[in-house]
């Protein structure tokens, strides 16, 4: 099932980087962008999450708070965050409980292989958490200034 705009974001509990409980409660009353990608450290998650990173102060300053979402266990993503210095949290959705319910899991394709795996995909969610804009099947490089340009950057 794939989320629209108009369509209230489901709610998710996981951990983050530092092993610290994060839900959707933490966010309440908060714009959030989040995005999920299929596994830290590789070429284009890095680049998806290090675009992300050099918006953020645009994002921040457009009242938004990032949040990258990923299959990868806290320890791990406490090294990603550091080596990129990344201002933003990452959570930790081994079992794609988060992704599942934002339609960011499913089936995939390539080279003729079909599998499971995480859709990289990313919402804009408004403070009163609403769905404003919901990409699906995304290439990592320009994502993120595609994003901004939802927000409003030129």
């Amino acid at each position: 099932m794939r989320l629209q705009p108009g369509d209230e974001a489901p709610a998710f509990s996981a951990l983050d980087q530092d092993g610290s409980v994060r839900s959707s409660e933490h966010y309440s009353g908060t714009k959030l962008a989040v995005f999920f990608y299929p596994r830290a450290f590789t070429p284009g998650c890095t680049t998806e999450v290090c675009d992300f990173r050099d918006r953020h102060e645009f994002f921040s300053s457009s009242g938004y708070t990032i949040i990258g979402v990923s299959p990868d266990l806290p320890e791990k993503l406490a090294k990603f965050k550091d080596e990129y210095n990344l201002p933003f949290d990452l959570l930790s959705d081994p079992e794609h409980e988060i992704a599942t319910v934002f339609g960011a899991y499913g089936p995939k394709k390539n080279y003729g292989r079909e599998y499971m795996g995480i859709i990289r995909s990313t919402f804009l969610i408004d403070a009163s958490g609403v769905i404003t804009d919901a990409y699906y099947n995304v290439r990592a490089k320009g994502h993120a200034d595609r994003v901004a340009k939802a927000v409003g950057a030129e």
